[in-house]
């Protein structure tokens, strides 16, 4: 079991993960809006996003179902979705919880996690139905604005079965 932090570590842990929670509010909002090539501007230039699974997380293999390494790779990944891609309409909403600020480097990176939740709404199947429940495992680097991005975000489902097309960024 890790020490207990002290006060002051407390006091910056519960700064970090209100910040946290209202960062991830706004993502959210972003993608459920469907404003798709507003998505990259949360996340360093240098950044990580990987959506994978739980058995490939917790066996170190690197295969995911979205793998980018860097926020350009960000943004190619929202215009082919925006102006390229053909699916069916669809809805989706986002829920995150039980942020968890796991620790603050000394560089200042914040590192946290929080559990997931996707609905994903079709025409199709107006009731909607459970597309992807999981972790975030994140990396957040606080900017001289005092505001954060993700330098990196794991997305791990546990979900066994995923739909065919994972389309949208969770």
């Amino acid at each position: 079991m890790a020490a207990k932090p002290t006060p002051e570590e407390a006091d910056q842990r519960r700064v970090a993960r209100l910040d946290i929670e209202e960062f991830n509010a706004e993502y959210c909002a972003v993608l459920d809006d469907g404003d798709l090539e507003d998505w990259p501007e949360f996340f360093t230039e240098d950044a990580f996003y990987n959506i994978t699974s739980r058995e490939n997380f917790d066996h170190g293999r690197p295969v995911g179902l979205v793998y980018c390494e860097s926020k350009a790779m960000l943004k190619d990944r929202a215009l082919a979705i925006s102006k390229t891609s053909m699916f069916g309409p669809r809805y989706l909403r986002h829920y995150m919880t039980n942020t968890r600020v796991t620790g603050i480097e000394a560089d200042g990176t914040i590192c946290a996690e929080v559990n997931y939740i996707l609905i994903e709404t079709l025409a199709e199947l107006p009731e909607g139905r459970l597309h992807q429940a999981g972790r975030m495992i994140d990396r957040f680097r606080r900017q001289e604005d005092g505001s954060l991005l993700l330098s990196s975000r794991i997305a791990v489902y546990d979900t066994l079965l995923v739909p065919n097309a994972l389309v949208l960024p969770v």
